[in-house]
């Protein structure tokens, strides 16, 4: 017999969320260690909120909302609301019921100088890493570090003289033309008018120049997890300025190998390396010069299992890139790109962690 096609909706469901979701769903595991990282940063959420007044959108929901960006390459808060609306999952993940009201998309805009203000995103990176720490996933002896190029938020028409308010242009419209030929434009007399802590910089020679920030990673060689990110300003120096600070973060007085390509090679970073108690296993540079990294280090085979192993941190970085959606900033100025950034990197070690089998059940 053949079932009658009725389009009216029942006026009571007694099906929540958490019933829909499949047992086995990938998310699952994730979302529980979301879950004790958050309680664990209970204490620092309630120092970042006044006692008396209107209850807040509750931070824990806004922190899992925006895991998801990074979990499904959502390209914007606007749509994430919007599938946050209807689809279950994302209102399992986030903590919604089935009859909760979703948000206005600027309640990110709104909140998000409280959480920069308390370097959430930092305190909820390290709360992740403990509980790798504590599944015995890190090693202690053996990193790598790089850095990476990420597009800022601004155009190179807004990349002006400092003293200059407006262009000379050529035609009309919303996005008339700029001629820059012959003009020289250096950090010293330039800066972009949309965002001033933006660089014109390139990585290498034959690339185009743009205004961005560089995001630096340091990777454990034992499961490629991330355990410190950060973003800079993009200059010469500063990837090797940025991998000797997150060196020198490490905690402990053991001694450390610290992968690194080409770049690295310096007499000042190694130099720093080993003050910070630290082996720089670097790729020597010798093309039009002599390395800094001498046959006392090439000689270990451990040099050269860093040197294959040092390689995977550019899975990081592709994951960050391609999944994470931090080719290109979505927003203006650093701080609010180096929250992203780390929540991203979270977000990472997050995935790799569930498939390391941590939080199963």
């Amino acid at each position: 017999m053949r079932g009658p096609d009725i389009q009216q909706d029942s006026l009571f469901s007694t099906v929540s969320p958490e019933q829909r979701v499949p047992k086995d769903h990938p998310l699952r595991p994730i979302r529980r260690m979301v879950d004790e990282a958050l309680k664990a940063l209970d204490s620092e959420f309630d120092a970042l909120y006044a006692d008396l007044g209107r209850d807040s959108i509750p931070p824990e929901k806004l922190l899992r909302a925006q895991l998801l960006m990074a979990l499904y390459t959502i390209r914007s808060e606007r749509q994430l609301v919007e599938q946050i609306d209807y689809n279950l999952l994302f209102r399992w993940f986030v903590g919604f019921s089935m009859d909760d009201r979703v948000w206005h998309h600027s309640t990110f805009t709104k909140n998000r100088d409280r959480l920069l203000e308390g370097e959430v995103a930092h305190k909820f990176f390290a709360r992740v890493l403990e509980q790798a720490r504590a599944a015995d996933l890190l090693s202690k002896e053996h990193f790598s570090v790089d850095g990476t190029l990420i597009e800022a938020l601004a155009s190179l028409k807004s990349y002006r003289p400092k003293d200059e308010d407006e262009p000379p242009t050529q035609g009309g419209g919303r996005n008339p033309s700029v001629d820059f030929r012959g003009e020289k434009r250096c950090r010293e007399t330039h800066e972009s008018k949309t965002d001033p802590d933006a660089l014109l910089f390139r990585k290498s020679q034959g690339t185009t120049a743009k205004l961005s920030y560089m995001g630096h990673l340091l990777m454990e060689n034992r499961h490629g997890l991330i355990v410190d990110a950060q973003v800079t300003q993009a200059t010469g120096t500063a990837e090797r300025e940025a991998a000797i600070a997150m060196v020198e973060a490490l905690s402990g007085t053991r001694r450390v190998t610290v992968g690194a390509d080409k770049n690295y090679d310096t007499k000042g970073f190694v130099d720093a390396m080993r003050c910070a108690n630290a082996t720089p296993h670097v790729a020597q540079n010798d093309t039009n010069r002599s390395s800094a990294i001498d046959g006392r280090t090439t000689r270990h085979s451990g040099y050269q299992t860093s040197q294959t192993i040092r390689k995977r941190i550019e899975e990081c970085f592709g994951w960050l890139k391609t999944i994470g959606g931090l080719r290109k900033s979505r927003f203006v100025g650093r701080d609010k790109l180096d929250f992203h950034f780390v929540l991203g990197a979270a977000a990472y070690n997050l995935v790799r962690m569930r498939n390391l089998g941590v939080a199963a059940c």
